[in-house]
């Protein structure tokens, strides 16, 4: 792991509210004069952002498990090497909506490629880099997809149409990540209303680094 800067990242089912989170976060740490950065996986630059467009298209309903996850790596790399690392050699703090442990409970657990095999394809990816601390938003598949019916402002993509079970194996996955991290993996619940979320948040992250 690189010595300089502190690589965040956040983590839960669809419709756990993280972005939501994330951005006041960011807005918080910009008030404290803290350097930062916001990002999201996949994404985040231009050629991960395009790999994202593929992976959520709903016209891509064929597309394979395996694939699906050499996508996730391979957007992972690109944003790695272009964005995060550069960041954390200056020292910044990188806020990150998902990274590894989106593709060990997704492609791992619930597509069931394997959780170690997963693993592998991303050690590939990402070498030692590491996040410092992760943040699980703790929230059922329900009423984290009720979120995304009910809400008008987000587009539903094709993992947002997955089956009910598909999403609780995701969740099933996630816990088993809490118990295999627990010194970098700190859930939060998301169920509460965002302010209170946020809270909450801000409070893990000030405690375990910003004011160390």
């Amino acid at each position: 792991m690189l010595n300089k800067g502190i690589f965040i990242t956040f983590e839960g089912p669809e419709g756990a509210g993280k972005t939501t989170v994330i951005a006041e976060i960011y807005k918080r740490l910009e008030q404290e004069g803290k350097k930062a950065i916001l990002t999201r996986e996949p994404g985040g630059i231009r050629i991960s952002e395009k790999i994202r467009g593929i992976i959520h298209d709903n016209e891509h309903q064929e597309m394979d498990g395996m694939t699906e996850a050499l996508l996730y790596a391979a957007a992972r790399r690109q944003h790695l090497v272009e964005k995060v690392v550069p960041a954390m050699k200056e020292g910044q703090i990188v806020l990150c909506d998902r990274f590894i442990d989106s593709s060990l409970a997704y492609q791992g657990y619930a597509r069931g490629l394997g959780m170690e095999e997963v693993m592998t394809i991303n050690s590939f990816a990402i070498g030692d880099t590491m996040p410092d601390l992760t943040i699980f938003f703790d929230i059922t598949p329900e009423e984290g997809l009720r979120r995304i019916s009910n809400s008008g402002e987000r587009e539903q993509n094709r993992l947002d149409n997955e089956t009910l079970q598909f999403h609780e194996k995701v969740y099933e996955g996630y816990q088993l990540l809490l118990k295999k991290f627990p010194d970098r993996i700190v859930s939060t619940d998301a169920s509460k209303p965002l302010s209170e979320v946020t809270e909450n948040v801000w409070k893990i992250i000030s405690s375990q680094l910003i004011n160390k």
